[in-house]
């Protein structure tokens, strides 16, 4: 059977099977040398960027709330409070995805236009690769994350705005069909998510819209996410999308009546409270 983009993950997946790989030893070196140069981008990213590289419009955030986004242009108003141990995190993800994007071209799928710059609006951005002529975005994820994926379930639960950031990469291509090569960090486990035209949405208008935000001083957009109840002491907390956003200390300085965000270290984790009605009887972390 011809491999198309239908039989990616299967074809991955044979990699690992001890059967003899059907590509020349050649190829192989050249393609893991591509990777291997992927990988010294990355790493060198990590290791050299500041806070400020991450000012200004990028394709990659268009998904991103307005008001995250706003904070996001004047980065010296917050602060860059990811610990060393998340940004490690963040950057074995992207060892993750360029791995895919590795398995894909040695099991003998047509990988092309990496890193491609891309342009809607005068913003710029760098999409992730063309996979037998299909937009492909890799992504690393948790396993309730990629549940989602596997389940297709992404346009009824998504967060980090992964549907606006393909849709910018599909409309600069002018294609309207792309998806998500994403693996289960956790279990090696692999799908292919497909986005059909249909639910991607209009990147262009959504791109005007935000130069627009992030170019006001005032007012500031609205709050994100509204929080959660935390079981039902009457407490409550931040939400998912607020959780991992750099700013969320002063975008809450609000919270608890002016003393902002409170975190408290439960045994499954720590929970970060914007509602203290009944306070936890476990330790808080200053």
């Amino acid at each position: 059977m011809a491999k198309t983009i239908d039989t990616l993950v299967e074809d991955i997946y044979n990699l690992f099977t001890f059967d003899p790989i059907d590509m020349d030893e050649a190829d192989v070196d050249k393609h893991i040398d591509t990777f291997g140069e992927m990988l010294k981008v990355h790493i060198k990213t990590f290791m050299y960027e500041s806070p400020k590289d991450r000012t200004g419009l990028r394709l990659s955030a268009i998904g991103k709330p307005d008001r995250q986004l706003w904070y996001d242009s004047r980065v010296e108003t917050t602060e860059d409070h990811l610990k060393p141990s998340t940004r490690i995190k963040f950057l074995y993800g992207y060892i993750l995805e360029e791995l895919l994007l590795l398995c894909a071209a040695i099991s003998g799928h047509k990988v092309t236009d990496q890193q491609k710059e891309l342009t809607i609006e005068g913003v710029k951005g760098h999409q992730d690769s063309l996979i037998d002529g299909v937009l492909i975005d890799c992504k690393s994820a948790s396993g309730r994350s990629f549940e989602k994926f596997k389940r297709n379930n992404l346009t009824n639960d998504d967060p980090f705005g992964y549907i606006a950031q393909i849709s910018a990469y599909a409309q600069a291509n002018e294609l309207d069909e792309a998806g998500f090569l994403v693996i289960d960090k956790s279990t090696g486990e692999i799908c292919l998510s497909k986005v059909h035209s249909m639910e991607m949405i209009n990147a262009k208008e959504r791109i005007k819209k935000l130069i627009k935000v992030v170019a006001q001083e005032s007012p500031i957009p609205d709050r994100c996410y509204s929080a959660i109840p935390d079981g039902k002491s009457g407490n409550m907390r931040l939400p998912v999308g607020c959780v991992y956003c750099r700013h969320n200390r002063v975008c809450w300085s609000d919270a608890n009546e002016g003393r902002g965000i409170r975190t408290f270290k439960y045994a499954s984790g720590k929970r970060h409270l914007v509602k203290v009605a009944k306070t936890p009887e476990v330790e808080e972390i200053a």
